[in-house]
């Protein structure tokens, strides 16, 4: 690119667009959620079937964000995003012509090609787009907020649409903001100079990818079979072996998909760290609440989502606050206290959450506080530790860090409801010892993801103290 913005504004049309491609990401899976049950009917879906059309686009986009990030690097992110951005149009026009179960996961997994083509770009271009760090975060604050913007609209906005139209108008909403975006990067945004040229590594990719997909697949599966089947632990041991084949491939490859002395650099490492200790904490912690509030203290979906409210309330509305606080504290300061708030989050709700609801909104609010001020620097991190031609796989390695540690969070959460909690969850009428057993269950899974994420964020702050102390020695 050529001379960097000195402001947000000179890179307004730049910005636009790449808000909307992150609109679109968390937009589109909520709301979607709200009109399960309708296309259910319209198309006969079982209950298994009617999951998959939500989780085909998290495995695709989860699975596929590594091998497009090294994509992206090689022959250009702004022409992989464009590219996706119309894949995104595309598909979501085809929706018109839906009429099986089948197809609309079809479409959904198309979609999730898409946005694993676009999101990690997203944010490399946003990062490179600006040399000054303060601009870098609040570009990184900006682009987070309208996402949050559109998780937190998107329910109500999707229970609307359904009055007065379709079900499949909620995944045309997707054609305006693809064209949108698609003008946006492509007035804004240069060519990119910097590419990596070495060879693609198609095995590490293979191997990276069934990683990544198998472990997206085991929360679904202790979910749908139950800790008592043999496939989600078969399904387990899978993700561990192609992980290891996948660590052995990259260490022997000339050229790998992912080379692993990059991730071990101290910002990369410790970064991608803090935003998996986030992403477990933030999903354990949702995925825990929501079926307190509703099963536990009997309170309607619509009360539910009102109880959602504070941490909703955070995420859209702490941006300017993070900017300051970002600016005052400074990056590594300002990561670690924001990765702290999300450990006290989650052990204020383990500790206190069953005394009623004031505990709960401050869980939420704690750990919302952490989600804002964590992206917003670790991203920014993660980047700065990279070369130039590695921006997009590093943005793929952020989002993928926090997709897998969200889909931990559920799986460990679900897996001690699993064992604690005797007959059928959804069933009303709990009796007094199963009432104690769920939150016994709550109270000792949210203290293993407070534990885990705790040693998350401690090791990453080991390591970024580490290398400043080598630093010092080696450059007094």
């Amino acid at each position: 690119m050529s001379t960097s913005p000195g402001s947000l504004r000179e890179a307004w049309i730049a910005l636009a667009g790449l808000s909307a491609v992150f609109l679109f990401e968390m937009l589109d899976n909520s709301i979607l959620t709200v009109a399960l049950p309708t296309i259910g009917r319209d198309l006969d879906a079982s209950t298994t079937a009617l999951q998959w059309v939500s989780n085909s686009y998290a495995v695709v986009f989860g699975g596929l964000m590594l091998v497009f990030g090294a994509v992206a690097d090689r022959f250009g992110r702004r022409r992989v995003m464009l590219a996706g951005l119309a894949l995104l149009g595309l598909a979501s026009l085809a929706t018109v012509f839906v009429t099986s179960v089948a197809a609309l996961i079809v479409v959904r997994s198309a979609m999730g090609v898409a946005a694993a083509m676009t999101t990690p770009g997203s944010i490399a271009l946003a990062f490179r787009l600006f040399t000054d760090d303060d601009l870098r975060v609040r570009a990184m604050t900006l682009i987070s907020t309208v996402g949050l913007v559109g998780l937190a609209v998107g329910p109500p906005l999707g229970g609307f649409m359904l009055t007065i139209a379709p079900w499949q108008a909620l995944l045309l909403v997707n054609v305006p903001i693809s064209l949108f975006a698609l003008v946006g990067i492509g007035r804004g945004i240069a060519a990119d100079t910097e590419l990596h040229r070495s060879p693609a590594d198609v095995l590490g990719g293979v191997l990276g990818t069934a990683t990544i997909v198998l472990a997206l697949l085991v929360p679904t599966f202790f979910v749908e079979a139950g800790s008592h089947s043999w496939i989600p632990w078969a399904t387990t041991v899978a993700a561990l072996l192609a992980g290891v084949f996948y660590v052995v491939r990259a260490r022997t490859a000339r050229h790998p998909l992912l080379d692993l002395a990059l991730v071990a650099r101290p910002l990369v490492a410790s970064g991608l760290a803090y935003k998996a200790a986030t992403g477990l904490a933030a999903a354990g912690l949702t995925y825990l609440v929501t079926l307190q509030l509703q099963l536990d203290w009997g309170w309607s979906p619509a009360l539910a989502a009102a109880g959602m409210l504070p941490q909703v309330a955070v995420l859209i509305a702490g941006g300017p606050v993070v900017t300051r606080f970002v600016r005052w504290a400074g990056l590594d300061r300002a990561v670690l206290l924001g990765s702290v708030s999300v450990v006290a989050g989650l052990a204020v709700y383990a500790l206190l959450g069953r005394l009623g609801y004031a505990p709960v909104a401050c869980s939420l609010v704690l750990v919302a506080i952490g989600i804002r001020v964590v992206g917003a620097v670790a991203g920014v991190n993660v980047l700065k530790g990279l070369p130039e031609n590695r921006t997009s796989i590093g943005a793929a390695l952020v989002d993928t860090a926090s997709q897998a540690a969200s889909a931990a969070g559920v799986a460990i959460s679900g897996t001690v409801l699993a064992w604690l909690f005797a007959g059928s969850i959804a069933q009303p009428g709990w009796s007094p010892l199963q009432t104690t057993r769920f939150e016994e269950a709550v109270m000792i899974g949210s203290l293993a993801l407070t534990g885990m994420s705790a040693a998350l964020v401690g090791w990453a702050h080991l390591r970024v103290r580490s290398a400043s102390a080598d630093a010092l020695v080696h450059n007094p």
